[in-house]
This record gives C-alpha cells, structure tokens and sequence, in this order.
C-alpha cells in the first residue's frame, strides 16, 4: 500500500502538470486531440468531441498531443486555433502552463498540510538515536555492542546535546577518524555506559562504524489558522524553491560528484514509500518536493522538455521566424533520446540498488 501511495503522488502530480497545459490550450481555444496519462498501452480510453483522453500502462509520465502535426487530423493546416499558427506569446503560455501548475499545486499542498495534519517538528532530546546496526557481524558497530535502539550522548566526552545539530557532530566525528578509537556513551533504557568503536575505512576514505542515525526526540505537529497558513506556506515555498534551484546549480557546477545522487522514479518511489510507511503525514511534503522539483527540471532549457521549447520560441520572436522545422524536430529528437537514455540507465541503476537505498529521508546509513 505504501509503494501504491507513492506511486498515486507522482501520478497526481504529472496529472497536474499535463493538466495545466490542457487548460491554457483550451482556454485560449487552441485544438488539442489528445490528453494521456502514463505511457506506452493503452488500458482506457474516451473520446470527446475533439480530444481523446486516456489512461496508459506505465502512469510515470504524460503528455497532451496537438493536431498540428497529426497526418490524421481533419483540421486544415491553416486553421487560427492550431498551437502552431498561435502568436509567440500564446504558445509560450500553454508551454510553461504545465511548470505554472505544478509551482500553484505545490504552494496549496503546503496551505493544505498546514491546516489539517499541521507543521512537523521536533522535540529534540539529549544525543542520537541508533535505529537500526548493520546486520554484518565484523561491523564496528557490532564489534562494540552497540545495538538498535541505543542511544548516543557523546563523543569522547564531548556532549552532542538536543539540537539539530547532534547528528551532523556525531557524523563528522566517525567519519573524520577512520582507524582511530572513539569513546561513545551510550544510554539503554535507564542504564549509560562508555563503549570504545573503531570506524573502519570506507573506499571514499571516511570513517563508517555500520549503523543508522535519526534524531532522539518526539515529533508534535501543530496546525495553523487559514490566515496563517497561506503566509507561512509563502515562506516554506519560497525556501523549498531556493533550495531546489541551489541543488540544480550545484549539480551543473560540479557534476562528476554530484551526479551520482541522482534518482530514477523507482528510487523516488522507493523514497515515497518508505515516507508513507514511517508517516503518512510527511507524503504532503513529499508531494510538494516532487512537485517543485518537476517544475524546475521541467523550465531547463533542455531539448524534450519545456524549457527547450520556450528557448526556440525565445529565439523565434527575437529572428521574427522560426527556426527550420528540420533543425528543430533534430534537436527535439536527440534530447528525447537522450532523456529517455538517461531515464533507462537511472531505472536500472537504482533497480538494482535498491536494497541498499535510504527510504527515511531523515536516516543516514554511517
């Protein structure tokens, strides 16, 4: 149930997405025959007066056809309401309409999340909890005795304290010191005693001593008043949206290390479900990650994406014609090839690597 939630939360979301370049099509009465969600088969179908919608096998994916190009259609090609005989600016509207919805949804999903289930946070307490030990006997963790659920409040006598920043100092203490003895205290139930671990080297050259971490404390959610909510939404957006653009700018800037925390759909549904399993509360913010991130992935100006269209349509309006459709219909075709390319290796990738995968966003595996 919990891999279907997620699965339900991508799908709202390209719904959402291939949604708003429906709409502004038809609101400005541009013809449109096709409206999908999903890809490949089809499993149901209904056709309208002029667009044919349906639901195909594979749902992480979308699109909306125009009748344009369609050998079909009955539609002349000479037709006012066809995408392609529409000003700049009206095509510009129906291609960034899909980004625009997706940011709108993303906004409302936190107005929502704060007047019902309300904000999360943490009421932190003294030290980092040990969820889970890595199930290897030789770990170091295990050579130590330290098992799930203890709890770690210092690091050779240094107190890690009840704040956010436990996990961070416990962290950087076992990865700094690879091969060096680190003195833990350890509390289990009521009893507090000092263990002596050794990290062990990892290939990347820090120290890991095989456990996972999460902060000790209780999570308290309070909801806010309708008011409230929308300002505090405004704030939470805002915050997301820098931090997204930031982690796209990181990733352009420095790519041969940051390339490989990229994630296919079945590491985000891994991800989703793994939230929904823990609490299903946090699939709000889930939601609007997502959500976020499709719209900024989506505004790239990148062939096959909407942000590549907006460059040829920029281009357009500045020449005062477009480019050759040839030209255009080539570099559509490569990044689509390229895209989907990049799409089967991350599938397959994170496939095959999903045992290893943190589900809990909040989890760190040392």
């Amino acid at each position: 149930m919990s891999v279907l939630a997620a699965i339900a939360v991508l799908g709202i979301l390209i719904v959402v997405h291939e949604l708003g370049h429906f709409l502004a099509a038809r609101l400005q009465h541009i013809h449109v025959n096709r409206f999908s969600i999903g890809f490949g088969p089809i499993l149901w179908k209904y056709q309208g007066p002029e667009t044919e919608y349906a639901l195909r096998a594979f749902p992480l994916g979308g699109f909306v056809g125009f009748p344009d190009d369609d050998p079909e259609s009955t539609i002349p090609p000479n037709d006012p309401n066809l995408l392609k005989n529409r000003p700049v600016l009206d095509r510009a509207i129906v291609i960034s309409a899909g980004v625009i919805a997706n940011l709108i949804f993303a906004y409302f999903l936190l107005v929502v999340q704060l007047t019902t289930v309300g904000a999360a946070s943490m009421n932190y307490l003294p030290g980092v909890k040990v969820p889970e030990v890595a199930a290897e006997v030789s770990s170091a963790a295990q050579k130590a005795g330290i098992r799930s659920g203890d709890i770690v409040l210092s690091v050779d006598g240094k107190e890690l304290g009840a704040n956010s920043e436990a996990i961070k100092s416990l962290v950087a203490a076992i990865q700094d010191r690879p091969n060096q003895p680190l003195a833990l205290e350890i509390q289990r139930q009521e009893q507090k005693f000092v263990v002596t671990v050794t990290p062990e080297l990892s290939p990347d050259g820090k120290g890991r001593i095989g456990v996972q971490l999460t902060s000790n404390g209780t999570v308290v959610r309070q909801r806010a008043g309708i008011l409230e909510a929308f300002t505090l939404a405004a704030t939470e957006f805002e915050r997301i949206v820098v931090l997204t653009v930031q982690g796209f700018g990181q990733l352009v800037s420095n790519f041969s290390q940051t390339a490989e925390k990229l994630s296919g759909p079945v590491a985000i549904v891994a991800a989703g479900a793994g939230i929904a399993r823990s609490d299903a509360a946090n699939l709000f913010q889930f939601a609007v990650l997502i959500s976020i991130n499709l719209a900024v992935i989506n505004i790239l100006p990148l062939p096959a994406l909407d942000g590549g269209q907006l460059a040829f349509l920029l281009i357009e309006g500045l020449r005062g014609k477009p480019l050759p459709n040839r030209l255009q219909e080539n570099v559509m075709q490569t990044g689509l090839m390229l895209l989907l390319g990049l799409g089967i290796f991350l599938i397959v990738r994170d496939t095959a690597n999903l045992a290893g995968i943190d589900l809990m966003h909040n989890l760190r595996q040392q």
